[in-house]
């Protein structure tokens, strides 16, 4: 990833930092055809602090780290925290963003057709997911699990092949997320923000599959 200073190209860190895009929009800083100046010019002009920018920009890069915890209450707590809560804030802004993208170029042979409600059905499945998971099957795991909680594991982990799909969908609308050549600022950031949002939900998906949900099986199975 590039090394983010005050004088990077706002077009070269939206391109390569997932989630700055969004970052920029929100301060007012023009990240797609307007993108060649400087952070430290950028926040300048949108009255901000060049040092405050690139604070902002390092904590993406913090919060994007996929260490988890042994310990299954922190575990929990990880997969709540760095992903429910993750997915649920990109999903607020990739899905403008594809929507935007489709709009402009849709008549391209490149456009990702469709993929913005792949998106919004991936949102609608993920939201009803975690929230069981936060209100029900956590909070018993918390509790040490029971002999019953066998048949909701088995759903989650149906659930998980359905986003799987989506996964699919959305690959096959971006091309494997491969960009066009001279793709635009924001077509650039849409596909780096969407590789790392699939990447985290893979992950996502095997701490909970291959990780936290075989501890509670085996319980379940000898109870």
């Amino acid at each position: 990833m590039i090394e983010i200073t005050p004088d990077k190209s706002v077009s070269a860190i939206s391109a390569t930092l997932p989630g700055a895009a969004e970052l920029f929009r929100r301060a007012g800083i023009n990240f797609c055809c307007g993108g060649h100046v400087t952070l430290a010019d950028a926040a300048t002009e949108a009255g901000l602090s060049p040092e405050a920018l690139v604070a902002d920009l390092k904590a993406l890069v913090a919060a994007a780290r996929r260490d988890a915890p042994e310990e299954t209450g922190l575990l929990i707590e990880h997969l709540i925290n760095r992903y429910h809560l993750v997915h649920r804030s990109e999903l607020e802004w990739l899905i403008p963003l594809a929507q935007k993208v489709e709009r402009v170029h849709g008549d391209s042979p490149n456009a990702p057709n469709g993929l913005a409600n792949a998106l919004i059905a991936l949102r609608e499945e993920l939201e009803s997911h975690m929230r069981r998971e936060e209100q029900v099957l956590f909070p018993m795991m918390k509790r040490g699990g029971s002999a019953t909680i066998g048949d909701p594991l088995a759903q989650m982990r149906h659930e998980h092949g359905d986003a799987a799909k989506l996964l699919g969908v959305i690959e096959r609308a971006t091309n494997g997320l491969n960009l066009p050549q001279g793709a635009c600022g924001s077509w650039t950031a849409l596909y780096t923000g969407l590789r790392k949002f699939c990447d985290d939900l893979v992950t996502h998906m095997l701490l909970e599959d291959a990780v936290l949900f075989p501890r509670f099986e085996q319980k379940a199975a000898s109870a």
